[in-house]
Protein backbone atom coordinates (compact mmCIF):
# COMPACT_ATOMS: atom_id res chain seq x y z
CA UNK A 1 0.00 0.00 0.00
CA UNK A 2 1.36 3.41 -0.86
CA UNK A 3 1.09 6.62 0.89
CA UNK A 4 1.70 9.94 -0.16
CA UNK A 5 4.53 12.07 1.57
CA UNK A 6 3.14 14.81 3.41
CA UNK A 7 3.57 18.43 1.43
CA UNK A 8 6.91 19.60 1.93
CA UNK A 9 6.81 23.42 3.62
CA UNK A 10 9.16 26.72 4.23
CA UNK A 11 8.04 28.99 7.11
CA UNK A 12 9.14 32.15 6.39
CA UNK A 13 8.81 34.79 8.94
CA UNK A 14 11.59 37.38 11.21
CA UNK A 15 10.09 35.76 14.60
CA UNK A 16 11.88 32.53 15.07
CA UNK A 17 9.05 31.85 18.21
CA UNK A 18 6.52 32.45 15.70
CA UNK A 19 8.87 29.86 13.02
CA UNK A 20 8.52 27.43 16.07
CA UNK A 21 5.51 27.06 17.19
CA UNK A 22 3.84 27.19 13.76
CA UNK A 23 6.07 24.42 13.38
CA UNK A 24 4.63 22.35 16.29
CA UNK A 25 1.21 23.45 15.31
CA UNK A 26 1.74 22.23 11.47
CA UNK A 27 3.18 19.10 12.28
CA UNK A 28 -0.11 17.58 13.89
CA UNK A 29 -1.55 17.10 10.87
CA UNK A 30 0.26 14.09 8.39
CA UNK A 31 -0.61 15.42 5.20
CA UNK A 32 2.02 18.01 6.20
CA UNK A 33 5.40 18.42 6.63
CA UNK A 34 7.82 21.95 7.66
CA UNK A 35 10.93 21.16 5.92
CA UNK A 36 12.93 24.61 6.33
CA UNK A 37 12.40 27.56 7.71
CA UNK A 38 14.38 31.64 7.20
CA UNK A 39 13.60 34.57 8.63
CA UNK A 40 15.04 36.58 5.80
CA UNK A 41 14.31 36.54 1.86
CA UNK A 42 17.73 35.93 1.44
CA UNK A 43 17.77 32.75 3.67
CA UNK A 44 14.47 31.83 1.93
CA UNK A 45 15.52 32.21 -1.68
CA UNK A 46 18.42 29.43 -0.37
CA UNK A 47 16.29 27.36 1.25
CA UNK A 48 13.97 27.02 -1.68
CA UNK A 49 17.18 26.10 -3.76
CA UNK A 50 18.18 23.59 -1.53
CA UNK A 51 14.38 21.88 -0.81
CA UNK A 52 12.31 22.85 -3.68
CA UNK A 53 9.33 23.21 -0.56
CA UNK A 54 5.65 22.83 -2.00
CA UNK A 55 3.81 25.46 0.06
CA UNK A 56 5.91 29.08 1.26
CA UNK A 57 3.97 30.51 4.17
CA UNK A 58 5.59 33.95 3.59
CA UNK A 59 5.34 36.59 6.19
CA UNK A 60 5.25 40.51 4.58
CA UNK A 61 7.04 42.32 7.29
CA UNK A 62 10.51 40.92 6.84
CA UNK A 63 14.01 42.71 7.39
CA UNK A 64 15.06 44.36 4.13
CA UNK A 65 12.99 42.83 1.97
CA UNK A 66 9.19 42.79 2.46
CA UNK A 67 7.46 39.33 1.43
CA UNK A 68 5.28 40.99 -1.06
CA UNK A 69 8.35 42.56 -2.89
CA UNK A 70 10.20 38.85 -2.73
CA UNK A 71 7.40 37.05 -4.58
CA UNK A 72 8.80 37.48 -8.23
CA UNK A 73 12.45 36.16 -6.81
CA UNK A 74 10.61 32.89 -5.12
CA UNK A 75 8.45 32.58 -7.88
CA UNK A 76 11.61 32.22 -10.29
CA UNK A 77 13.42 30.18 -7.98
CA UNK A 78 10.93 27.30 -7.83
CA UNK A 79 8.29 28.06 -10.69
CA UNK A 80 5.98 25.25 -9.21
CA UNK A 81 5.88 26.66 -5.47
CA UNK A 82 3.36 27.61 -4.04
CA UNK A 83 2.68 30.67 -2.11
CA UNK A 84 0.60 31.78 0.92
CA UNK A 85 1.02 35.15 2.57
CA UNK A 86 0.81 34.63 6.18
CA UNK A 87 0.90 37.76 7.71
CA UNK A 88 -0.15 40.27 10.70
CA UNK A 89 -1.00 43.15 7.48
CA UNK A 90 -4.79 43.96 7.10
CA UNK A 91 -3.78 46.51 4.61
CA UNK A 92 -5.74 46.24 1.54
CA UNK A 93 -2.70 47.62 -0.79
CA UNK A 94 -0.74 44.85 1.17
CA UNK A 95 -3.06 42.12 -0.23
CA UNK A 96 -4.00 43.75 -3.85
CA UNK A 97 -0.16 43.67 -4.15
CA UNK A 98 0.46 40.10 -2.96
CA UNK A 99 -1.74 38.61 -5.60
CA UNK A 100 -0.83 40.77 -8.54
CA UNK A 101 2.97 39.47 -7.47
CA UNK A 102 1.95 35.72 -7.82
CA UNK A 103 0.85 34.79 -4.43
CA UNK A 104 -1.35 32.21 -4.41
CA UNK A 105 -3.40 33.50 -1.11
CA UNK A 106 -3.41 36.27 1.61
CA UNK A 107 -4.16 34.42 5.31
CA UNK A 108 -3.77 36.57 8.57
CA UNK A 109 -2.40 35.04 11.73
CA UNK A 110 -5.03 35.36 13.18
CA UNK A 111 -6.19 32.09 11.32
CA UNK A 112 -7.23 29.20 13.07
CA UNK A 113 -4.82 26.25 12.97
CA UNK A 114 -7.25 23.42 11.40
CA UNK A 115 -8.09 26.55 8.51
CA UNK A 116 -4.43 27.31 7.52
CA UNK A 117 -3.85 23.38 7.36
CA UNK A 118 -7.31 23.20 5.10
CA UNK A 119 -6.04 26.26 3.42
CA UNK A 120 -2.64 24.79 2.51
CA UNK A 121 -3.87 21.79 0.93
CA UNK A 122 -6.39 24.08 -1.16
CA UNK A 123 -3.34 26.36 -2.34
CA UNK A 124 -1.63 22.89 -3.31
CA UNK A 125 -4.38 21.79 -5.31
CA UNK A 126 -4.13 25.02 -7.44
CA UNK A 127 -6.86 27.47 -5.88
CA UNK A 128 -6.60 30.66 -4.20
CA UNK A 129 -7.62 31.35 -0.55
CA UNK A 130 -7.93 34.78 1.32
CA UNK A 131 -8.93 35.33 4.81
CA UNK A 132 -12.56 36.36 5.15
CA UNK A 133 -11.81 39.26 6.63
CA UNK A 134 -9.50 40.55 3.92
CA UNK A 135 -12.42 39.26 0.96
CA UNK A 136 -14.25 42.56 1.83
CA UNK A 137 -11.54 44.70 1.62
CA UNK A 138 -10.15 42.87 -1.86
CA UNK A 139 -13.58 43.57 -3.64
CA UNK A 140 -13.54 46.78 -2.30
CA UNK A 141 -10.33 47.76 -3.84
CA UNK A 142 -11.30 45.80 -7.24
CA UNK A 143 -14.27 48.13 -7.23
CA UNK A 144 -12.77 51.55 -6.87
CA UNK A 145 -12.23 52.81 -9.84
CA UNK A 146 -9.43 54.92 -10.44
CA UNK A 147 -10.45 58.52 -11.43
CA UNK A 148 -8.81 59.23 -14.36
CA UNK A 149 -10.14 55.96 -15.41
CA UNK A 150 -13.50 55.67 -17.17
CA UNK A 151 -15.29 52.14 -15.73
CA UNK A 152 -16.29 51.47 -19.13
CA UNK A 153 -12.68 50.88 -19.84
CA UNK A 154 -11.50 48.40 -16.90
CA UNK A 155 -13.61 45.10 -18.75
CA UNK A 156 -13.55 44.71 -22.52
CA UNK A 157 -16.63 44.96 -24.19
CA UNK A 158 -16.52 41.13 -24.55
CA UNK A 159 -15.52 39.88 -21.56
CA UNK A 160 -18.72 42.06 -20.23
CA UNK A 161 -20.45 40.17 -22.83
CA UNK A 162 -19.70 36.69 -21.70
CA UNK A 163 -19.79 37.80 -17.29
CA UNK A 164 -23.37 38.93 -18.21
CA UNK A 165 -24.55 36.11 -20.11
CA UNK A 166 -22.69 33.88 -16.95
CA UNK A 167 -24.59 35.89 -14.74
CA UNK A 168 -27.99 35.35 -16.54
CA UNK A 169 -27.77 31.70 -16.09
CA UNK A 170 -27.54 32.50 -12.24
CA UNK A 171 -31.23 31.65 -10.19
CA UNK A 172 -32.27 34.92 -7.94
CA UNK A 173 -31.21 32.83 -4.80
CA UNK A 174 -27.62 31.99 -6.38
CA UNK A 175 -27.27 35.79 -7.19
CA UNK A 176 -28.36 36.83 -3.43
CA UNK A 177 -25.65 34.10 -2.24
CA UNK A 178 -22.87 35.65 -4.61
CA UNK A 179 -23.04 39.10 -3.59
CA UNK A 180 -23.11 38.14 0.26
CA UNK A 181 -19.53 36.07 -1.17
CA UNK A 182 -18.55 39.14 -2.61
CA UNK A 183 -19.20 41.05 1.04
CA UNK A 184 -17.21 38.31 2.86
CA UNK A 185 -19.60 36.34 4.35
CA UNK A 186 -18.91 32.52 5.26
CA UNK A 187 -21.14 29.77 4.40
CA UNK A 188 -22.56 29.89 8.29
CA UNK A 189 -23.35 33.66 8.01
CA UNK A 190 -24.92 33.00 5.01
CA UNK A 191 -27.21 31.05 6.02
CA UNK A 192 -28.51 32.97 9.00
CA UNK A 193 -28.96 35.54 7.11
CA UNK A 194 -30.90 34.05 4.55
CA UNK A 195 -32.53 32.03 7.08
CA UNK A 196 -31.40 28.65 5.47
CA UNK A 197 -29.41 25.16 6.10
CA UNK A 198 -25.43 25.58 5.58
CA UNK A 199 -25.45 22.33 3.52
CA UNK A 200 -27.93 24.31 1.20
CA UNK A 201 -25.56 27.64 1.25
CA UNK A 202 -22.73 25.06 0.26
CA UNK A 203 -24.63 23.35 -2.92
CA UNK A 204 -25.58 27.04 -4.36
CA UNK A 205 -22.35 28.00 -4.00
CA UNK A 206 -20.99 25.08 -5.76
CA UNK A 207 -23.40 25.74 -8.65
CA UNK A 208 -22.16 29.47 -8.95
CA UNK A 209 -18.66 28.03 -9.01
CA UNK A 210 -19.50 25.48 -12.16
CA UNK A 211 -22.20 28.18 -13.90
CA UNK A 212 -18.87 30.90 -13.96
CA UNK A 213 -16.20 28.58 -14.57
CA UNK A 214 -14.73 29.70 -11.33
CA UNK A 215 -13.29 27.28 -8.86
CA UNK A 216 -12.91 29.24 -5.60
CA UNK A 217 -14.64 31.58 -3.44
CA UNK A 218 -12.03 34.12 -3.56
CA UNK A 219 -12.44 34.10 -7.71
CA UNK A 220 -16.20 34.09 -7.04
CA UNK A 221 -15.71 37.88 -4.97
CA UNK A 222 -13.80 38.53 -7.78
CA UNK A 223 -15.82 38.04 -10.14
CA UNK A 224 -18.73 39.73 -8.27
CA UNK A 225 -16.60 43.14 -7.81
CA UNK A 226 -15.91 43.26 -11.58
CA UNK A 227 -19.45 42.29 -13.37
CA UNK A 228 -22.02 42.25 -10.78
CA UNK A 229 -22.21 45.58 -8.59
CA UNK A 230 -23.10 45.42 -5.10
CA UNK A 231 -26.86 46.31 -4.76
CA UNK A 232 -27.36 49.68 -2.90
Amino acid sequence: MTTTPPTQLLVVDDHSLFRRGLTALLSQDERLQVSGEAGDVGEALRCVARQRPDVILLDNHLPGVLGVDAIPALREAAPGTRILMLTVSENEADLVAALKAGADGYLLKTVESDQLCEAIMKVLAGESVVSPEMTTKLVAALRAQPPDRPAQEEVPVAARSAAEAELALLSAREREILDLIARGDSNKHIARKLDIAETTVKIHVQHILRKLHITSRVQAAVFAARHAPLPT
